[in-house]
């Protein structure tokens, strides 16, 4: 496909399909009785983050061979490519592997497209609850999959209004910081709810959270599909304490993030 010739409803038919077949992968392994190995940066990695990314790489290279693709495990290995240009797909074939080794069922694969900086678009798939989230310029959307990996219509969602009455906050449950709760003591709080992976963004998404702050190490790729749906919700992603939209690209940073806060509607 020619890179200018891409729409939202084909970048929707693409990505989720790829995001379902890395998860199908992925679902498979969690079945089993999987080996755990760790990363140079300590963090834990399986054969469904390999096999999840060789899918999807696989898949993203006959639909837009012409665009580059950041992705967790080949950057780790050290085979990030040497220009993303303007525009690439950013991947995370297994964003919370913790979850997925504690088999808490909170584990997302994620596929962005980023132009100049921007996530325009991006799909988040939870294999274990069967949810599968999107966001472009048309909007944002859930849809449910069934037990063949079949999805169903797409649902329009949209991030909310906080009530008067105190926010929900929602935080990392494996990565949550001391200075994340310190934030936190700063707001009107009324609930909190802990979650692993992108998911925290869909909540936000999806009207059933108001701000997730996060004040520990990120990677590009564990936000870069999350805030595509999110910003098409409605919702945004600011790097704190700038105050400016979370940026993608940043190779001078080793493509790590900043600290940032993702809000619901404001």
């Amino acid at each position: 496909m020619n890179k200018n010739s891409f729409t939202d409803a084909a970048l929707s038919q693409a990505l989720s399909a790829l995001a379902l077949r890395a998860g199908a992968a992925a679902l498979e392994i969690y079945a089993s009785d999987f080996d755990t190995e760790t990363k140079g940066d300590a963090s834990p990695v399986t054969e469904a983050d390999r096999i999840g990314e060789a899918i999807i790489l696989e898949g993203l290279k006959n639909f837009a061979p012409d665009i580059p693709v950041l992705a967790e495990e080949n950057a780790s290995d050290g085979n990030a490519p040497d220009d993303l240009g303007t525009r690439f797909f950013l991947v995370d074939p297994l964003d919370g592997t913790r979850e997925f080794v504690n088999r808490t069922g909170e584990f997302t694969v994620n596929i962005a497209l980023i132009e100049n900086g921007n996530p325009v678009f991006g799909v988040v798939y939870a294999p274990a609850s069967n949810i599968i989230y999107g966001g472009g310029p048309s909007g944002a959307w859930k849809a449910s999959v069934d037990e063949n990996g079949v999805m169903g219509a797409p649902v329009k969602i949209s991030a909310r209004l906080a009530n008067s009455g105190g926010l929900v906050a929602v935080a990392s449950r494996s990565h949550r910081s001391a200075e994340t709760d310190d934030y936190l003591k700063t707001l009107n709080v009324a609930d909190f709810t802990a979650a692993g992976s992108s998911l925290k963004f869909c909540l936000l998404a999806e009207g059933k959270a108001d701000v997730y702050p996060r004040f520990g190490r990120t990677m590009e790729w564990d936000t870069g599909a999350g805030q595509a749906v999110l910003e098409a919700a409605g919702g945004c992603v600011l790097a704190h304490p700038a105050g400016e939209p979370l940026a993608y690209g940043k190779k001078s940073r080793g493509y790590d993030n900043p600290h940032f806060i993702a809000w619901g509607k404001r």
